[in-house]
């Protein structure tokens, strides 16, 4: 029976799936075989030896040392695309609530309480003070096509905007989905200068942080409207305020503001809503969770930010999977050893992913549980698991 430490609330629809399956599951528990985890921070964290592997029931994973896990053979998933659809919603809400001045309108009209008869008569004479352009026929710049990015550069084209992505490392499946009338941005410079409204949908690392800058925000349309439903460090924000405050941006529509931010009166600010959907949790948790199981009980991967994708299939008997250095001679070395001790390799798989690989190993037969050790003992190898199939 695997055990699994919840540190934050998960959807009960992803957590059934592994109490049907006689997994353990509690806040609290000794020596988790694996954590799920949504907003925790657990760089300060102490895990237990027993960890194998963490899930983020969401795309982010700055809440997690990604790398120091690597380290220790801890493999870390994410769920992209679980939420796609709910944060999708909220950026095309976002254009509208920005172009048409929504929310200052609502904020006026309420101003109007305590006018009795007169109320219908002042909406009609203050309405044309928040009048504001409709979005389609306008530009759409999308920075990031993944499954969010081609989501709303799809349903953008759908309304009827002019929508141009920038993604040099768009993958195959992203591109089959996205609409062929998204037009391809020549670089980054010319979709910055051509788009009415800018999203942007890409993860906050050290190359793009900070990548729309002073420098980036001078090549933009006067009263671009910024959107941001990835990171707020993403946006220098001393240069966004000031490009605010000359007119460069119109208006700043952010799921991540901060006090700085919330005193400017261009800018939308939206408390981290993008995800925040009752489908959205639902989708994050099962993802997530499966993800878990085909790991923990046939060891592969599927969606890890620190190992490759890796994935056998089922076992029909005993298998060995092995993270190791992605240094020379680590395969052959294994096989020697396995050879040497007459084992027979049925099946193998290994893909490696920056300074890191795995393996997948079924074998003919059965497994002496010392050859684990015997692995664990080659240099650059991390972690070693046998696995053994129900019933065998």
């Amino acid at each position: 029976m695997y055990k699994i430490q919840t540190l934050n609330k998960i959807s009960p629809v992803g957590i059934n799936l592994v109490l049907q399956n006689g997994y353990e599951v509690a806040s609290e528990i000794l020596n988790p075989d694996a954590i799920l985890v949504r907003s925790t921070a657990m760089h300060d964290m102490q895990l237990p030896e027993s960890v194998k592997a963490i899930a983020r029931a969401g795309a982010g994973v700055n809440n997690i040392p990604v790398e120091a896990c690597a380290n220790s053979g801890v493999v870390v998933f994410n769920t992209p695309g679980a939420n796609a659809n709910g944060v999708k919603e909220l950026v095309l809400a976002g254009m509208l609530l920005a172009s048409r001045n929504i929310i200052p309108g609502v904020q006026w009209a309420q101003t109007l309480i305590g006018k009795g008869d007169e109320v219908p008569k002042l909406i009609e004479k203050g309405k044309s003070n928040f009048a504001g352009p409709e979005i389609k026929g306008k530009r759409l710049g999308v920075i990031g096509l993944g499954a969010i990015g081609v989501m709303v550069a799809n349903d953008a084209v759908a309304l009827g905007m002019q929508v141009t992505g920038y993604d040099p490392y768009i993958s195959v499946e992203a591109a089959w989905g996205l609409s062929s009338i998204v037009k391809r941005a020549r670089s980054l410079e010319s979709l910055l200068a051509e788009s009415d409204y800018l999203t942007m949908h890409l993860p906050l690392n050290d190359k793009t942080k900070g990548m729309i800058n002073q420098e980036r925000l001078a090549l933009m349309k006067k009263g671009v409207c910024i959107l941001n439903f990835s990171r707020g460090g993403l946006v220098r924000n001393a240069d966004l305020f000031q490009a605010m405050t000359d007119g460069t941006v119109g208006t700043y529509v952010t799921d991540f503001p901060d006090e700085d931010l919330l005193k400017h009166e261009k800018v939308i600010a939206i408390p981290h809503l993008g995800a925040s959907t009752p489908e959205a949790e639902d989708n994050c948790a099962v993802m997530a969770v499966n993800q878990v199981r085909n790991y923990l009980e046939y060891g592969n991967i599927k969606n890890s930010v620190n190992f490759p994708d890796c994935d056998l299939g089922i076992p029909s008997g005993h298998r060995i999977i092995i993270a190791n250095r992605n240094v020379p001679n680590m395969v052959g070395q294994i096989t020697t050893l396995l050879a040497a001790e007459k084992i027979n390799i049925a099946d193998m798989l290994n893909r490696h992913r920056g300074d890191f690989a795995f393996n997948i190993i079924d074998i003919d037969g059965t497994v002496d549980k010392s050859i684990v050790g015997k692995i664990s003992a080659i240099e650059g190898v991390i972690m070693v698991r046998h696995i053994v199939a129900d019933g065998k």
